[in-house]
């Protein structure tokens, strides 16, 4: 099972006197970055809504927001009449103009309005804790599912890796003998005696240095390996990226030392199965 790193969660709670939205977005990343938005009331909180997020989605970029809309007549923000009096009874001995014109003015003054710092209900916030674990599935639940069409891909291309691993493996004998043939062909051309003997022993360290035999069997092995640990309860793509690599080497060793070109072929198909899994890998959890 793997999860993408890619997801969206949304949660709303609404209260009597305003309704609060809370948002989360997810984009791959190397380790967790979160960056969070939030009315200043709740930033006393910001540590322990950190803390929540990162133990429930361990790696991506993350951008969590709270948003709240008072759906109340109530307004924390009040005028201070005393100064805004003081600042219009000073205007009025430098400029001429009504009373309305000199509001206007007064308002815009240092200390003409008051705002009463909120402090957080203790129950609305557990209500709000609650929303945001809501919030969270929701974005985990997106990435199962985007974890699983990636998964499905991943598994289409590492079968057709196999494939032509079979292919490569059907056709090495036909290679060997051509190398074979190819060697003895330039000796004769030569029009030189040679020892037959000597001939054939050379010939066999010549083409023990094209032996793909080893690197057959530990690219199958990394192609099982891979599968495996897709199937895992756990979502590794640091691993999975680590055992492409292993992939790519293997698949890399066969295509130098294959010195044939239908081989050469088959293996510029794996290389190019491999370029695409390594991409989709940039998303996994």
């Amino acid at each position: 099972m793997i999860y993408s790193m890619t997801g969206y969660g949304k949660s709303v709670l609404q209260l009597p006197t305003k309704k609060i939205t809370i948002e989360l977005k997810s984009l791959n990343s190397k380790n967790l970055d979160l960056n969070a938005r939030m009315p200043s009331i709740y930033r006393e909180k910001e540590l322990e809504i950190r803390k929540q997020i990162a133990n429930q989605l361990v790696r991506g970029k993350v951008d969590f927001s709270i948003y709240v809309e008072t759906t109340a007549d109530d307004t924390s923000t009040q005028i201070n009449t005393p100064v805004v009096k003081q600042y219009m009874q000073q205007l009025k001995d430098v400029v001429d103009g009504d009373d309305t014109e000199l509001l206007k003015m007064a308002v815009r003054f240092p200390d003409a309005l008051n705002t009463v710092r909120e402090e957080i209900d203790e129950n609305e916030w557990t209500q709000i804790q609650t929303e945001i674990t809501h919030a969270i599935n929701a974005l985990n639940q997106h990435r199962l599912d985007e974890g699983k069409v990636l998964e499905a891909d991943f598994n289409a291309r590492i079968k057709n890796i196999a494939d032509l691993l079979d292919h490569v493996i059907a056709i090495d004998p036909e290679r060997i003998e051509g190398v074979r043939e190819r060697l003895k062909k330039g000796v004769e051309e030569l029009k030189e005696k040679y020892d037959e003997n000597r001939f054939e022993q050379e010939l066999v360290y010549y083409i023990e240095k094209f032996d793909i035999t080893e690197e057959k069997v530990r690219l199958n092995n990394h192609l099982n390996y891979f599968t495996e640990s897709i199937n895992s309860s756990d979502s590794n793509g640091k691993k999975l990226g680590f055992i492409s690599q292993e992939i790519g080497r293997e698949i890399n060793t066969i295509g130098s030392k294959s010195n044939y070109a239908p081989m050469q072929q088959l293996v510029v198909q794996m290389k190019d199965e491999l370029e695409k899994i390594k991409e989709q890998l940039l998303n996994v959890l």
